[in-house]
């Protein structure tokens, strides 16, 4: 919702206020008046802050034609709201009334807003203390509205006699607080906007949860949703943002977590989206007269509550993401195969807690802290004395220090099962859990063993050494020549093998100013991406192989491989690579336009994808693989087609990219097997995930999967359809069925698409994802279908109907192992912390 509201509200906020007048200060005698239906005798009156930065005053969000009291920005082109009294209920636009809606203090010295027949529509129920004090309310340049009396200075919380900072919207701004007045008993929480033309309350919520540590969450309805992780000194997780000053207040009075700006220059507001469930940072960037999304939260699917159950650890970059912590495994390793991690994990072996006592604790760094709700706390404690304090309690799993500030200070105890936990950047903070006897004598007598080991080997390696140095320099110069000679031709050998122009990483470097940040265009899934320009003015996309990364190598020859040999108007062109020392690199042709994924999945950017524009990029990437199954010269099945992996150039041509799980066949061979899966959940066939088996007809499934994705403008996997329990597969089928298909068309759409044409797509995309790879049709024959008007077959029911992948005993006994680019980021999407 918040994203959409710049672009959406901006056109009646011009005509609106073309009639305005300003105030500074309201008072007793002047009022903010809404201008009423049908008559020019008042103008809308608002009040606008010292610095002129805010304005108060009655605006009509979208197309609805209610009427609100709300604050926005008021120099900013597209006029963004950030907080509003009435939520609910609203103001009338009704044209019986002649007199207008008005804001106004009244005689107990209280804002109270009046419709147009005198009704009292919204107060903040405030009173003065005495009769005599005169009362204004005024406006401050961090868009606070404030209650006070009007001889005292502008001030802190306690001068004011009501503040709206207090009652947040769905907006947190710099300066306000989001937590606890334990003194006045206020709790100041964000709430959606039900719809981007509804302001009322809307079931997302993000607060500050009191407890044994208090930490802030974000909800959906009554489940959470999103949880921050304690608070440990420093930040409550992740990494600290370097343009704000966080802070985090807990005493008797109140219990609130705040921000403040470093650079006062900075335009920045947080804003709980309804409609994407995200809470994003907005930055206003002058130069472009638009805002920028700086953060989301959550960031990724490991930042959804507990995705892993108990005891499992969330890994973003790991494929699946879930995984049992050391020392435990899961609980049903059935649902856990079939990505069901709900049960999560149980230890290997149980502990002994009794007289003796025998059990100890394995140390885990790097983790984000468990759900504290079953936790006890002493801020006073030492580490040593909070281990003791855990050893003699049976119920205790878990302990670690309570700040990290001071070296590590204070005391956390878990009791019970440990949730929500995943990889986090958190310095310094350690968790401790209790395990086994034999766990941690284990892991003891293995470090002991390699001391002694050591303490053996090494005297004997140097006396080896020594020996090796009185023979080695007799020969060495016979070896220096052969060696050269080797090397030689080992260089030769690789360049050939490449096949491709090599750029020396001199001109790489240069290109990229040293793989600055300001130039990564995202992270792929075997390392990061950054624009370059050459020196004669070519931008490029360079394509870097982590050297963490344990897989990449082979996908990299393989895709260097593939890429020399590949050449069509639909793959993205190879430009070249760089072997150079311990680097390996891809070079290729810049993309302006992205990715499909970032216009496809993105509420603001797909009104661009109209009809016209869909069908071309549909027609464009079945063109495309179909020269990779049948018209290149050796037969190339892609294995991980998905929206992310389709480029946009400056014309919105697609491009198929990413090669490093293709496999190469020759030109009778149209299956094979492997029992290394690699791929991206969602876009699977059933054979492939399951059975390990894949074809040509692997890649017709994931196009059938992509072709409803554009056309119904969501995602294969997520939760788009939570009631019916489906995904994207299973509610185009159920449409279908139902014979109401053309629900599945992009809302953003309207009614402007070619209804035979999308109906077409639709049964095209539901051939493709049969279960049975014989019924799905080859991509001539999904060509034809899309560009005849011939009468298709009727599909057949799909495969992978429900959002989890129920494949049951099968799966699990296959053998398999599942490599799945769960890691949707790419070229084309970056998300700043």
């Amino acid at each position: 919702m918040a994203n959409l509201l710049p672009l959406i509200l901006s056109f009646f906020f011009t005509s609106l206020f073309s009639l305005s007048s300003a105030t500074d200060t309201l008072t007793k005698s002047h009022s903010l008046v809404d201008e009423p239906n049908g008559t020019t005798t008042t103008t809308t009156t608002t009040l606008v802050s010292n610095d002129g930065t805010f304005e108060l005053g009655f605006f009509s969000p979208g197309s609805s034609s209610n009427r609100y009291l709300g604050i926005w920005y008021r120099n900013i082109p597209d006029t963004t709201v950030v907080w509003v009294a009435n939520r609910q209920p609203p103001l009338k636009d009704d044209a019986n009334f002649t007199t207008p809606s008005r804001l106004t203090i009244n005689d107990e010295g209280s804002l109270v807003l009046l419709s147009p027949n005198g009704t009292v529509i919204w107060s903040p129920n405030t009173t003065v203390k005495s009769q005599s004090v005169s009362v204004v309310a005024q406006l401050l340049d961090s868009g606070n509205l404030v209650l006070r009396n009007e001889k005292d200075q502008v001030g802190g919380d306690e001068k004011y006699i009501w503040q709206s900072f207090d009652y947040p919207s769905d907006t947190f701004l710099p300066g306000m607080k989001i937590g606890w007045d334990l003194r006045r008993g206020i709790n100041r929480e964000l709430r959606a906007w039900k719809s981007w033309d509804d302001p009322s309350v809307g079931e997302l919520r993000w607060g500050m949860v009191v407890g044994v540590t208090p930490e802030l969450v974000m909800w959906k309805g009554e489940e959470e949703y999103y949880r921050s992780g304690p608070w440990n000194g420093l930040i409550f997780s992740g990494k600290t943002t370097p343009i704000f000053d966080l802070h985090f207040v807990s005493n008797q009075d109140e219990l609130v977590y705040t921000s403040q700006l470093q650079n006062k220059s900075v335009i920045t507001r947080v804003v709980l989206n309804g409609t994407t469930s995200y809470r994003q940072r907005y930055n206003w960037v002058e130069e472009t007269k638009s805002w920028r999304l700086y953060s989301s939260v959550p960031r990724d699917n490991c930042d959804n509550y507990n995705l892993c159950g108990p005891y499992g650890n969330c890994v973003v970059n790991d494929s699946p993401p879930c995984q049992c912590l050391s020392g435990f495994e899961p609980k049903s390793p059935q649902n856990y195969n079939a990505l069901d991690w709900t049960q999560g994990c149980v230890r290997s072996e149980m502990w002994s807690c009794g007289v003796k006592n025998r059990d100890g604790f394995r140390r885990f760094g790097g983790l984000k802290m468990p759900d504290t709700r079953k936790a006890w706390v002493n801020s006073s404690m030492t580490l040593e004395d909070c281990r003791m304090k855990c050893l003699a309690n049976c119920s205790c799993t878990a302990y670690a220090n309570l700040y990290v500030t001071g070296g590590g200070i204070g005391c956390l105890i878990w009791f019970g099962e440990l949730i929500d936990l995943r990889v986090a950047s958190t310095p310094g903070q350690d968790l401790y859990i209790r395990m086994a006897t034999s766990e941690t004598d284990a892991k003891r007598h293995k470090k002991m063993v390699g001391i002694v080991v050591i303490a053996v080997a090494v005297p004997l390696a140097v006396l080896a050494l020594l020996a090796f140095a009185c023979t080695h320099w007799r020969k060495r110069k016979r070896r220096v020549d052969t060696e050269k000679t080797s090397i030689e031709n080992n260089n030769k050998d690789e360049q050939e093998d490449l096949d491709l122009p090599l750029y020396d990483l001199a001109t790489i470097v240069h290109a990229t100013n040293d793989f600055s940040n300001d130039l990564k265009l995202g992270q792929g899934g075997f390392g990061p991406v950054y624009k370059g320009i050459l020196a004669d003015g070519q931008e490029i996309a360079i394509k870097r192989l982590s050297r963490s990364s344990g897989q990449g190598i082979k996908e990299f020859k393989n895709e260097v491989s593939l890429c020399a040999k590949l050449q069509h108007r639909n793959l993205v062109k190879v430009l070249g690579c760089c072997t150079q020392g311990e680097e390996k690199m891809l070079i290729y042709e810049y993309m302006p336009n992205k990715s499909l994924d970032s216009f496809l999945f993105d509420s603001r950017q797909n009104e661009f994808l109209d009809w016209t524009r869909r069908f071309h990029i549909i027609f464009g990437i079945a063109r495309g693989l179909l020269y990779l199954h049948q018209d290149s010269r050796l037969r190339i099945i892609h294995r991980d087609l998905k929206a992310s992996n389709i480029l946009l150039d400056a014309e919105m041509n697609p491009k198929i990219s990413d090669f490093g799980m293709a496999r190469m066949f020759g030109g009778d061979q149209i299956e094979g097997n492997t029992n290394r899966i690699a791929g991206t959940y969602g876009y699977m066939s059933p054979e492939y995930a399951i059975h390990g088996l894949f074809s040509i007809k692997s890649d017709v499934f994931s196009f059938g999967v992509l072709l409803l994705e554009i056309v119904s403008g969501k995602k294969n996997r997520g939760a788009s359809y939570p009631n019916q329990g489906f995904n994207l597969i299973g509610q185009a089928w159920r449409l279908w069925k139902e014979n109401h298909p053309l629900e599945l068309v992009d809302g953003c759409l309207g009614e402007a698409f070619n209804i035979s044409g999308a109906l077409r797509c639709i049964q095209v995309g539901l051939l493709c994802v049969q279960v049975h790879p014989e019924d799905r049709p080859n991509m001539a024959s999904v060509i034809v279908m899309l560009s005849s008007e011939n009468v298709l077959p009727e599909p057949k029911e799909p495969g992978f109907l429900i959002e989890k992948i129920m494949v049951g005993e099968e799966c699990a006994s296959s053998g398999h192992q599942i490599s799945s680019s769960t890691n949707e980021v790419t070229v084309t999407q970056l998300e700043a912390r």
